[in-house]
């Protein structure tokens, strides 16, 4: 997580920020990992504001959607 998307998820109605103890979300902050619907990371990444991907926890069929270069671009080199 970047404190850029959790702020614009967060303006889009999704707050990842916030901790809701009621279902054991403890809230996430930057640097933190979290599993991101594809539609919302393609969102973020035309707002320019792309959270960072693990290659190897991206589902290839993301692939279909979104160029492996442009994954690439987005990688953290280890999670």
């Amino acid at each position: 997580m970047t404190e850029e998307f959790l702020s614009f998820t967060k303006q889009r109605g999704n707050d990842l920020s916030t901790p809701s103890p009621v279902y054991g979300f403890p809230g996430l902050k930057p640097g933190d990992h979290w599993c991101l619907c594809l539609s919302r990371w393609k969102e973020a990444l035309d707002a320019g504001v792309a959270p960072p991907v693990i290659l190897s926890a991206t589902h290839e069929a993301a692939l279909d959607y979104i160029p492996l270069e442009v994954f690439k671009e987005h990688a953290v080199m280890n999670g």
